[in-house]
């Protein structure tokens, strides 16, 4: 397991590397986000080959994580396609000094490596599992709800976005009336299906952190705070829309009384 462990860090390693290369020749640091969802499919991939558990087991993990990355990274190149770069990468840029691509590799290309590669350790001990039992098909029903919100939610909000007359405007119909991210309510319900699958062996267990960790940075980390901060200053309803409806879980709308 530990060659299995090196092996994955060397290809993800080499991976963010040349992504920062295409990304360098691209002039666009968010192609990083296009390489989220294809990094871990890549390590599920590499891990398939090497994995001991039954060939029903791996194929499974392989090919839940490979359909949600590809998935992901499409859905993001797609979204990101024609538009002006993230002002994120922009920012990090002009603060950088004479070295912004250094800086950027390092502070973002190399740290998402790093956090790719923790987040998918279910993945690769699940490899090594000993089969499905009860927690590997509830794994398989959590990736399967996780799957739709994220797909469903990141489609219901594609073509809001796309109706001209919704600009300015707050999404709150569909998943959307229920979770004020059910795109990333699906993600961590994604991770926490395959963590499930890794239950089978105590080694697979013990990666609890990786699925704690990816649900961290979705609801408290750099997913939904920062998101919503902006959409507080550039949408006029958000603040009501806050207040009526659940931040990340999905749960019936409040109602409420008028001031």
């Amino acid at each position: 397991m530990i060659a299995l462990l090196g092996l994955t860090a060397g290809a993800t390693l080499a991976a963010v590397t040349l992504t920062f290369g295409i990304a360098r020749l691209r002039r666009r640091y968010d192609t990083v986000d296009t390489f989220w969802g294809l990094g871990f499919a890549l390590v599920a991939v590499v891990s398939f080959p090497f994995g001991t558990g039954p060939l029903a087991l791996r194929l499974t993990v392989a090919a839940l994580t490979v359909v949600w990355g590809v998935r992901l990274a499409v859905h993001l190149h797609l979204r990101n396609r024609g538009k002006p770069e993230d002002p994120r990468y922009q920012q990090i840029a002009e603060r950088a000094g004479p070295n912004p691509g250094g800086r950027i590799f390092v502070r973002t290309y190399l740290l998402q490596g790093v956090v790719l590669w923790f987040v998918s350790l279910p993945v690769q001990f699940a490899m090594s599992g000993t089969g499905f039992g009860v927690a590997g098909w509830l794994g398989v029903a959590v990736w399967l709800v996780g799957f739709a919100f994220e797909t469903v939610g990141d489609e219901q909000l594609r073509r809001f976005r796309a109706n001209p007359a919704n600009q300015g405007q707050v999404l709150d119909t569909g998943l959307w009336r229920y979770s004020r991210h059910p795109n990333y309510f699906g993600d961590a319900c994604v991770w926490w299906g395959l963590y499930l699958l890794a239950c089978s062996t105590w080694p697979g267990a013990a990666t609890i952190l990786s699925p704690v960790a990816m649900t961290f940075t979705l609801a408290r980390g750099t997913g939904k705070p920062m998101l919503e901060k902006s959409l507080r200053r550039s949408r006029p309803g958000y603040a009501d829309y806050v207040a009526r409806t659940s931040g990340f879980f999905p749960l019936p709308p409040k109602k409420l009384t008028p001031r």
